[in-house]
């Protein structure tokens, strides 16, 4: 059975989504204090901060230390398929950092090669204005790592052409998706709260051969991801009985 308190919590969400979402209440503008609220919807404040939760968690509002809660403005949504990213439209800009490194745990393990081995890193970063909107680690062996790197490419056309004029043909992609919140760096890079559920989709590109040629990290913030997976069936005949 659902609380009363649960109930309430998702009523004030469901009210004040409808206001944002006819424009009573707009982009930037900020909602009354957290007090008023409390008053308005005659709720006990941990309950209104419940509601506003869920709405900061769907990305329709966000929280400013010592000014409030304010309605945001709506971020350009991508898409992810198995496979890649469906970009956001416009495609957003992308700042690129290239890092040699050593292979270490996690980084190691799925690139199937022994701890200490070098590896490139590539950290890509798109942006909306001034906002960050979704970051991905590309590891690769070095030997296989491009040499000249965009000061400015767009995910994914040019960074997919990047790689792929460096790696070997890929015969198998997997990928491991899951929901989780952000670790402190992710959400720091990202300027998202803690609290906010991101996609984290692991994918390990494998050649011919057998042999790990690229592993891509990918975060992106819940408020502004969509996934779709397709799975398609082929009918055959139904062989007879008796």
């Amino acid at each position: 059975m659902i609380s009363s308190v649960a109930s309430r919590r998702h009523v004030i969400a469901d009210d004040l989504r409808n206001l944002i979402s006819t424009g009573r209440l707009k982009a930037r503008e900020r909602l009354p204090s957290e007090a008023e609220l409390a008053v308005r919807y005659q709720v006990s404040t941990p309950t209104l901060r419940n509601a506003l939760a869920l709405l900061q968690a769907e990305g329709l509002i966000e929280k400013i230390h010592g000014k409030g809660n304010f309605v945001r403005r709506p971020l350009p949504r991508v898409t992810y398929v198995g496979g890649g990213l469906v970009p956001a439209q416009p495609v957003l800009p992308v700042s690129v950092h290239v890092k040699k490194l050593r292979a270490r745990g996690d980084v190691a393990a799925l690139l199937r090669v022994a701890a200490g081995s070098p590896v490139t890193e590539l950290r890509f970063l798109s942006h909306d204005g001034q906002t960050p909107h979704s970051l991905a680690h590309v590891y690769v062996p070095r030997d296989l790592a491009p040499t000249d790197v965009p000061a400015d490419p767009h995910w994914p056309q040019e960074v997919a052409s990047l790689l792929s004029g460096s790696l070997p043909l890929l015969t198998e992609v997997q990928e491991k998706v899951l929901v989780r919140l952000p670790t402190p760096p992710e959400a720091a890079a990202l300027r998202i709260s803690s609290t906010l559920a991101i996609l984290a989709v692991t994918r390990v590109a494998t050649d011919t051969t057998g042999r790990v040629i690229e592993v891509a990290l990918l975060v992106l913030p819940g408020d502004r991801t969509d996934a779709v997976f397709t799975t398609r069936h082929t009918t055959g005949e139904r062989s007879a009985e008796g």
